[in-house]
């Protein structure tokens, strides 16, 4: 079929071009009979993507064109293939009954899915949100906005670019959406890692937006959702509600509400962050996120709302204390816990489940397991009501067990019901009258004819009478010739033959009708109630909603106490200081992954204020120094969120913005080399910072040449301790010992480092944090436990030794005590103008990472310029 138009266009081609054009950019589904066709360039794409076979029709003629098919059956199978692929797909069904049809079957697009945009279970991951961002640059804030449509959860925030894609990075929305206006500077800021789709310009209008968002929640303004005086937030979020209609999703009842995302009650974990401490992906292949150990919920609306928590933990004390008073509940009374989640283990997605119901799209067997569902809500609202515990009480006062709903469904619906309901079998005996008629007639009517038949012979006396089909008269009595006097009258005769007649009656004649049209009424009943039985589950969507709400968030409490137990976590202390004390901490992730027999050695971590601000953490590559950065995090950040941590004792003092600058992470693609990737993060964190903040910095400086990297991480450290308005508290893990210095001229910069054991020419890691600096880097042992070959182990010692003869490490000392003290313009030093050719050399090459064997080859290189000299 000829995507273009031919002077031999028939009546289907003219059809399809003409919905066609409607949807440029989507590869179209046009159902034909049993089969949806693709034609053209679509179905080029098409049968690359699912492995199809593509044919041709009209070959050789004008019209001829690429075909590629599948029937109508597969399309759950095939559909969610194209969108992961990236495709927007167009599904355009016949609207009209063929059989009732003369000409052409009336067709029409009835709905468009986008990566971002879908109820099918097969496209749709089950512990995962499918979010369709909006994105809106105003002149003087960004507005963002995220919607899943299969669950109606619809959030807008509003704030600078850098709080944006934070956000961004966090919900990892499927598909983003922005105004064709602003396509290069959003395609340069999302580049190729999300799917991205242009609007028109007007679409992107605060009365129109306003406007949308109004209607679709049937209110006067939007003070009640808290987005009122965001104008930004609001623009984005109008703009995704005009992207439903687009692409027909009309029916949206269960998008009742906007959330505002409110940035003062998260703790700022900006980009870097969240992939550096590997919350919920890991960055390397195989690695375990911090999610994997902490997902212990049992259902779906329980894993989604753990990620959001995660990415969004709280600053708010009381809002911390009652979930830490409830996971303090479930793990003292394991009895309680587990009475909770056997019924709990039974709920299915509920959240999906009543979007369905909003859409008209739940099929037979999806209501009964919202029924299985809403039986299990009840005993769960009682054993939280009868508990003396006021959060639990809250909480089963805001379920609704929706007994009508649950009764109906009950009532009307068989348990042995097909997926689709056009098959049958779906309604109950009871239920309607003309209906159980049917079904006698349809799965009855051998019976039924066989009690006319008895009847009639009890009437006559004709006990050789027999009823009998045939396609011409359908259903017939016949009667030997030697009865045909005992024949009653209102009989009518309707062929007559050598030793018989054959008659007909009305009551014959109108079970004919019966059971010929049974079937086809018998559907057309059961799916009338069917959409009755949607109506009426349609009426409690707020009540299920709100359910699901209640249940993801006990879900997830019931995981931390659950992980808590088993990993002998404990109950965080949360207060208002400026304190961080940690007795004993472990990294949650490391120590479960750990051989079995060995234990995660723990550590003490003490950051305030007014002592100890900044912990300079000095020690080998390997020795731990990264873990315990990462632990520190990630143990606060498991206080804010609401559950126990891995640690002794923990006292957390609330922090309300978490910043890192851990591992090596190059952007090659994109230009920039590890050093330039290291010192944007660091600007962000230095241009960012708040009283409450936690800084972690890991080798900083390892990037460029030594002295810039000794003078950089110097005057970092200068620059957090001396900042005129804020104290942040920061771990700062380095392999520059030279910065130990600092603890004599800084009140609240203390010395630490990760010890090590030397057993003659070898070391042993023990992993454990002790006061003051370590005084070695030991790379070159590191480098031995690398597997480098021992002759170059052996000269690289040799030439450390000589490089730290006591008059070298003598004016190296003299020269760090001689470092002049910062001005308020924070110059660094400069290097020693003897090295100055070397350090001109050094600073020519691109050095990505200060590895132990690249610093190996760098040396060697640096010995030959020194040996030529």
């Amino acid at each position: 079929m000829a995507e273009a138009k031919t002077s031999t266009e028939t009546p289907l081609q003219k059809q399809y071009n003409a919905i066609k054009v409607k949807y440029p950019g989507a590869l179209l589904l046009f159902r034909v009979g049993d089969f949806y066709e693709t034609f053209g360039q679509d179905a080029i794409a098409a049968s690359k993507v699912l492995d199809i076979v593509l044919t041709k029709r009209g070959n050789g003629s004008a019209s001829e064109t690429a075909l590629a098919g599948f029937p109508h059956h597969s399309l759950d199978t095939y559909l969610p293939k194209l969108v992961r692929a990236g495709h927007r797909v167009a599904i355009c069904d016949q609207l009209e009954d063929p059989k009732f049809v003369k000409g052409i079957v009336k067709r029409g697009v009835t709905e468009l899915v986008t990566p971002g945009l879908s109820f099918n279970d097969n496209v749709l991951e089950r512990k995962q949100n499918n979010f369709l961002a909006s994105v809106f640059a105003g002149k003087n804030a960004f507005g963002v906005s995220f919607l899943d449509v299969s669950t109606g959860e619809f959030y807008a925030a509003q704030g600078n670019e850098t709080y944006i894609l934070k956000l961004i990075q966090g919900f990892a929305p499927s598909e983003i959406i922005f105004s064709k206006h602003g396509r290069e500077k959003f395609e340069s800021l999302f580049r190729e890692e999300y799917s991205t789709f242009a609007l028109e310009d007007w679409v992107y209008g605060y009365d129109y937006a306003y406007e949308k968002l109004t209607n679709q929640f049937k209110t006067a303004s939007l003070k009640g959702f808290g987005v009122e005086d965001y104008g930004e937030a609001t623009i984005a979020a109008g703009a995704i509600l005009h992207y439903l209609e687009e692409t027909e999703h009309k029916d949206t009842s269960h998008i009742a509400s906007i959330s505002r995302i409110d940035e003062d009650k998260y703790v700022w974990l900006d980009k870097f962050t969240i992939r550096n401490l590997e919350i919920v992906h890991s960055q390397h292949d195989g690695g375990v996120p911090l999610i994997a150990i902490l997902d212990r919920t049992v259902t779906p609306m329980g894993s989604r709302q753990l990620r959001k928590w995660m990415i969004l933990p709280l600053k708010e004390k009381a809002a911390i204390e009652e979930r830490l008073l409830i996971v303090d509940t479930l793990f003292q009374d394991t009895t309680l816990a587990e009475k909770i989640a056997e019924p709990l283990k039974q709920i299915s997605d509920l959240e999906r489940l009543i979007s369905k119901v909003a859409v008209n799209r739940i099929n037979p067997r999806e209501m009964l397991q919202l029924k299985r569902s809403l039986k299990c809500i009840n005993p769960i609202k009682q054993l939280l009501a009868n508990h003396p515990a006021v959060s639990l009480k809250k909480m089963a006062d805001q379920l609704h067990p929706c007994e009508f709903l649950l009764d109906k469904i009950e009532r009307e619906l068989r348990e042995d019901v097909s997926i689709n309901s056009n098959q049958g079998g779906l309604i109950k005996e009871g239920i309607d009258s003309e209906l159980d008629e049917l079904q006698k007639i349809a799965f009855s009517g051998k019976d039924y004819l066989l009690q006319i038949q008895k009847r009639e012979v009890e009437r006559t006396g004709i006990n050789s009478l027999k009823i009998s089909f045939n396609k011409v008269f359908g259903y017939y009595l016949e009667v030997s010739n030697a009865n045909k006097d005992k024949v009653p009258t209102d009989w009518i005769r309707k062929q007559t033959l050598v030793n018989a007649e054959r008659y007909i009656t009305e009551e014959l004649k109108v079970y004919e009708e019966k059971i010929l049209h049974a079937e086809e009424k018998l559907n057309v009943i059961e799916q009338r109630i069917f959409n009755a039985l949607i109506q009426t589950a349609a009426d409690f969507i707020p009540q299920i909603q709100q359910d699901a709400r209640v249940l993801a968030q006990l879900d997830c409490l019931l995981s931390f106490a659950s992980i808590a137990k088993a990993n002998k976590y404990t109950r965080p202390v949360i207060d208002e200081s400026l304190i961080v004390d940690i007795k004993s901490g472990r990294h949650p992730v490391i120590e479960k992954q750990l051989p079995v027999g060995e234990n995660y050695v723990p550590n003490d971590v003490y950051l305030d204020s007014e002592k100890q601000q900044v912990m300079i953490i000095t020690g080998p590559n390997m020795a731990g120094k990264s873990a315990l950065l990462r632990q520190t995090a990630l143990i606060v950040l498991l206080a804010q969120m609401g559950s126990f941590v891995p640690a002794e004792a923990a006292t957390i003092g609330i922090v309300d913005k978490i910043f890192t600058r851990v591992g090596a992470s190059d952007n090659l693609s994109r230009g920039e080399s590890t050093f330039m990737v290291e010192m944007t993060e660091t600007a962000s964190i230095l241009n960012n910072l708040s009283n409450r903040s936690l800084i972690l910095m890991d080798e900083i400086g390892r990037g460029t040449s030594t002295y810039d990297g000794v003078s950089i991480a110097w005057a970092i450290v200068e620059y957090l301790h001396n900042h005129k308005d804020f104290k942040p508290k920061t771990l700062f893990a380095t392999h520059y010992h030279e910065l130990n210095q600092l603890e004599e001229d800084l009140t609240r910069v203390k010395n630490f480092n990760v010890s090590v054991k030397e057993l003659g020419n070898k070391i042993i890691f023990m992993r454990k944090l002790k006061e003051g600096g370590s005084e070695h880097s030991f790379g070159i042992h590191v480098a031995q436990l690398a597997g480098m070959p021992n002759r170059v182990v052996f000269r690289a010692n040799e030439i450390l030794q000589f490089l730290e003869k006591d008059k070298h490490k003598n004016e190296q000392r003299q020269k760090i005590r001689e470092v002049p003290k910062p001005t308020p313009q924070m110059s660094l030093f400069e290097a020693d103008p003897r090295f100055k050719e070397i350090e001109e050399k050094l600073t020519k090459i691109d050095i990505n990472t200060i590895s132990p064997v690249e610093a190996l080859l760098k040396l060697n290189e640096l010995i030959s310029t020194l040996t030529k000299k």
